[in-house]
């Protein structure tokens, strides 16, 4: 599939409808994934935005897993709704979970104490960046995904399961798969309340 990169911008949307029939090589995904991390920016080229792609059974467990602490916390009769939405995302292909090393961010506050304050923010503007990269990456190889946060509920037992880095702090799950389905119809707001040139 071959795109410009604003037809690939204008084509990232959300896709709930997705299924977990191959798109693209296994191979040919790790390489959009390292291609995203590795050009994305971040501040004072920290580069402390970790990424785990879980597929197969891996990806059902993380979803699974979503599903059983949902249940704990949600009342019995709009249970149903939460669990579809769940399979929903489990019929895909697979999930990218987004992290935030929190260890870089305090070695940055340490280093450069006057912006202390700041590197939270850059981090997480560091990691919106990267989300918007991957996720337009892998609409331009033909996928349907959408941006899911789950955290903090889900975080502990993600951590174990995965045996992950206790400073990894997760911030977004990307369900991903083949799309079974168009986007919505999204309204735009006047871009001219949204806009100003000032010359």
């Amino acid at each position: 599939m071959t795109t410009d990169f604003y037809s690939a911008i204008e084509a990232r949307r959300s896709v709930y409808q997705i299924s977990n029939e191959p798109v693209i090589s296994d191979e040919r995904l790790q390489e959009v994934i390292h291609h995203a991390v590795k050009n994305a920016p971040s501040a004072f080229n920290s580069q402390s935005s970790r990424v785990v792609v879980l597929l197969g059974e891996n990806h059902q467990k993380l979803w699974n897993l979503t599903k059983e602490t949902l249940r704990k916390i949600t009342a019995a009769e709009k249970f149903p709704a939460t669990e579809a939405k769940m399979e929903s995302f489990s019929n895909g292909y697979g999930t990218i979970l987004i992290f935030e090393d929190e260890s870089v961010i305090e070695s940055l506050q340490e280093n450069f104490p006057s912006y202390k304050d700041h590197f939270p923010l850059f981090s997480y503007q560091s990691s919106g960046m990267l989300q918007h990269i991957v996720w337009t990456a892998l609409t331009h190889e033909g996928f349907g995904a959408t941006l899911q946060h789950y955290n903090p509920l889900i975080d502990d037992e993600v951590k174990q399961t995965w045996n992950l880095p206790s400073s990894w702090k997760l911030l977004a799950q990307l369900p991903f798969g083949k799309p079974g389905s168009l986007p919505q119809e999204k309204p735009f707001q006047p871009l001219d309340d949204r806009v100003m040139f000032v010359k």
